[in-house]
């Protein structure tokens, strides 16, 4: 069995994020690293390699050269190889362009379990999994907070604010996951040594058929502006007024 796992390096999540003039992530304004939704969807694939040692994993990214990073820290973790996506006419692509080069490198890899996580720290957007299913006309499951994997199918549970789903499709398939799917393991010290040795093949747009990509047919910002800083609240004193006070604050902010 064959597993690829959609892997995203993200500026940290525990630094303020910027933007840039033209509506982009500022990637330089703070620490790049693996986003953590995507290590918790290759251990979902790891875990399958524990099971069976006849699965092999292969990591796929779409970023600029420093995101090589997070494919090497993915192959340390015990991934079996990886792909980088890397052109400059992809920088600022949106979800649905993003999609479709991922697709399309996803074609190539031949998988039989496509696992990514269910939103980015980054974007936020949460429907490049959904758009890579459709492009490559295989069924979607998602967001799952349980994966299990048998011959020839795959299922999980996804859990909302009516329930439990249980959702089940055949493979070859898409799945994203939750954070409720667990913790990702850490790298050992053998597994980073060899990460170096493991295959790490790099694709442009041109070699996926994507000769040109026309920003100007998708979303196109004007300018980015800082987000004000949050002033200091409404401090209320019970002197014995304070539940009128609290009441007339809610209503004034339209909270009830």
């Amino acid at each position: 069995m064959k597993i690829a796992v959609l892997i995203k390096q993200v500026p940290d999540t525990y630094t303020e994020r910027h933007l840039s003039a033209n509506g982009w992530a500022d990637r330089d304004a703070s620490e790049r690293v693996t986003d953590e939704i995507t290590e918790r969807a290759l251990e979902v694939a790891l875990k399958q390699k524990d099971a069976d040692k006849g699965v092999e994993i292969v990591v796929v990214t779409m970023g600029p050269g420093t995101a090589t990073e997070a494919l090497r820290k993915a192959l340390s973790m015990g991934a079996d190889k990886a792909i980088h996506v890397q052109d400059d006419s992809l920088s600022g692509a949106d979800a649905l362009m993003t999609a479709r080069v991922l697709a399309a490198s996803l074609a190539d890899a031949g998988a039989d379990l496509v696992i990514a996580g269910n939103e980015s720290t980054d974007g936020r957007g949460g429907v490049v999994p959904a758009m890579i299913a459709e492009a490559l006309n295989l069924p979607f499951l998602g967001p799952l907070d349980s994966v299990e994997v048998v011959a020839g199918s795959v299922h999980g549970e996804r859990s909302d604010a009516d329930g439990t789903t249980v959702l089940r499709a055949a493979t070859p398939a898409v799945i994203s996951v939750s954070e409720a799917v667990g913790e990702a393991r850490f790298p050992k010290f053998k597994g980073i040594l060899g990460a170096k040795r493991k295959p790490l093949a790099v694709h442009s747009a041109n070699d996926l058929g994507f000769p040109g990509v026309d920003h100007a047919a998708g979303n196109l910002v004007l300018n980015a502006s800082r987000r004000p800083a949050r002033t200091a609240g409404t401090k209320i004193v019970d002197d014995g007024q304070a539940a009128g006070a609290l009441a007339a604050y809610l209503v004034a902010e339209k909270l009830i």
